[in-house]
């Protein structure tokens, strides 16, 4: 049977090679599972992510137990919608932070309310209040529906200003990709992590002609969110960060490096 694990600290950072010092691969965030495909050495695995990326985790970011993931996976059906939000230990800001968890962080409520505060547990048994107006329902990946494309606009919007990261994906830092796979999956549909289309993910090119809000802009080892009015959303280091700009070279904001599209995609 398939060792499967939940990611309990703020966020599970995964490797392109075994060591904390090595190239980042991308963040898996709290609340999320991964199946363990090798154990590795000094407490070192490779995984793959319930988005279907793989990469090298240490074990100290995991619950390692089968049974708890199932259960998890089943009854945790909230994610936090706000940016990034402390678990207080309470009721009250007067209280202290347990825990700190980004948008897109799965987490489950006990039922318990506190005037605007509901309490999570979290898969380690502890539990913790959170404001209720920072959390929303979670959207399991399924049918793609027809406001998806506002959505991830709206998503990725949310994001902006955040700094680059390479291989992040949270407010803390994120990168292109990180952007663009983090807005459709908080949204219910997974897509391929990194800067290219894989049509088994359910992504199809399209001509510029086909385009619109919500479809995916790619160049070589780029990719930004297309939002109408011929701008895109995207983070950059150059920018050091999620910025918007345009392929109209009558606005300010026009990037003429970034002009020639290679190929543009979809999922509708």
């Amino acid at each position: 049977m398939e060792k499967i694990a939940i990611v309990i600290d703020t966020i599970g950072p995964l490797k392109q090679e075994i060591g904390f010092h090595m190239e980042a691969a991308d963040e898996t965030l709290f609340g999320r599972l991964v199946t363990i495909l090798r154990e590795e050495k000094d407490n070192w695995y490779y995984v793959e992510t319930d988005y279907r990326y793989t990469g090298y985790i240490h074990g100290d970011y995991l619950l390692i137990d089968r049974e708890k993931a199932d259960e998890w996976d089943r009854d945790a059906n909230h994610i936090v919608k706000w940016g990034i939000i402390d678990v207080m230990k309470e009721p009250k800001y007067q209280s202290y932070s347990i825990k700190l968890l980004t948008r897109g962080a799965i987490i489950q409520l006990t039922g318990n309310i506190n005037k605007n505060w509901v309490e999570i547990i979290m898969p380690t048994g502890e539990r913790g209040w959170v404001k209720k107006e920072l959390i929303g329902n979670r959207i399991r990946p399924g049918k793609v529906e027809k406001e998806l494309r506002q959505k991830v606009v709206d998503t990725a919007l949310a994001y902006l200003g955040t700094q680059y990261r390479w291989g992040g994906k949270t407010p803390l830092g994120i990168d292109c990709s990180g952007l663009t796979s983090i807005s459709y999956l908080i949204n219910g549909v997974v897509i391929y992590r990194d800067s290219q289309i894989k049509e088994e993910f359910g992504m199809r090119r399209i001509s510029k002609e086909e385009m619109k809000p919500g479809d995916l802009l790619y160049w070589p080892g780029h990719v930004a969110i297309y939002i109408g009015n011929d701008k895109y959303i995207h983070s950059t280091g150059a920018s050091g960060g999620v910025v918007i700009n345009s392929l109209n070279p009558d606005h300010a904001d026009y990037r003429g490096y970034l002009v020639k599209i290679k190929e543009i995609g979809t999922v509708f």
